[in-house]
């Protein structure tokens, strides 16, 4: 059918996707050093080297007060992350264990020394992944916090006051220009290089792309480090995945501020494969910025050993 041209042009605001699952994609992941939580455990289960140049911090950064990295960009109260009705997360308190010693808590300092938290995962001894609003402030309205935040702490299966690896402290960052220069919703991810690999293996997720037969209706497990629990404690729960689209998930799995850039995953024949990664709330579903072909992409490239 001809489309109208000249004064008749069609234009419009949506942002067109340039998001593409046109085929099955997947980077394996790492159990490290073993010690896999055996799937039937836990009164909510799952459903079916650089050392000579790294400082490990040792010391427990206080968290008590401050607010989720959401609010930076966002504003107050933060909007990005919901409970959805009852809340039915689970306290994870063997952090040590596969895969919850792969999700890190993070203290995040902005360019204007302002202080934050947030979560994030990694995909390989050096690389975390997060949301971008995590590692690049947008809109904040304040002056010289804008732009690429100044440090992370990231502090791998923190349970409470006790760090079992330690923590390590990154200072280089990625993301897109979808989201670092235009701020889209659909683009908001990144990523945090540590300067070497924490010592003790801790392993990585392995993640996908996978077409919406395999995803729709799986479940969608969360887990992070929310700022309305006690500071420094890790929290999971699953729900189905409840509709799909080329740039974003949704699930009603319960989150919480602080929970911003953790990890979305399915097990797949027991093995645990993230989907993609928590950025939003709303009323009946939180979501997260799926994994599509050119986000893997950008992860993959951005893997260090």
């Amino acid at each position: 059918m001809p489309q109208p041209t000249g004064l008749h042009t069609a234009i419009t605001n949506i942002v067109a996707s340039e998001s593409t699952i046109s085929s099955v994609k997947e980077s394996p992941g790492d159990f490290g050093l073993g010690n896999v939580l055996d799937l039937q455990e836990g009164a909510k289960s799952e459903p079916l080297a650089r050392l000579e140049s790294m400082e490990l911090e040792f010391f427990i950064p206080q968290l008590e007060g401050l607010v989720d990295i959401g609010a930076a960009s966002f504003g107050e109260p933060p909007r990005l992350e919901n409970v959805i009705g009852t809340d039915e997360r689970i306290r994870i308190t063997d952090t040590e264990k596969y895969p919850w010693r792969i999700t890190a808590s993070l203290l995040i300092t902005a360019a204007d020394n302002s202080q934050w938290i947030g979560t994030g995962w990694f995909i390989s001894p050096r690389t975390l992944i997060t949301a971008g609003h995590v590692v690049y402030i947008k809109h904040s309205g304040v002056p010289g916090r804008d732009g690429w935040v100044k440090k992370i702490q990231v502090m791998p299966a923190r349970n409470e006051n006790k760090l079992p690896y330690g923590g390590m402290s990154s200072t280089e960052f990625f993301s897109v220009k979808g989201w670092g220069e235009e701020g889209l919703e659909n683009y908001d991810y990144g990523a945090i290089i540590l300067p070497g690999g924490f010592p003790q293996n801790l392993g990585y997720f392995s993640f996908g792309v996978y077409d919406d037969a395999k995803l729709m209706g799986n479940i969608a497990n969360v887990e992070g480090y929310p700022g309305d629990k006690p500071q420094g404690t890790l929290w999971y729960d699953n729900r189905e995945i409840s509709s799909l689209s080329a740039d974003k998930i949704y699930y009603a799995a319960d989150t919480a501020g602080g929970q911003s850039g953790c990890p979305v995953y399915i097990i797949d024949e027991t093995v645990r494969k993230a989907i993609a990664i928590h950025a939003y709330g709303g009323r009946t579903a939180n979501s997260g910025t799926r994994i599509s072909s050119q986000v893997y992409d950008n992860l993959v490239a951005w893997k260090k050993d």
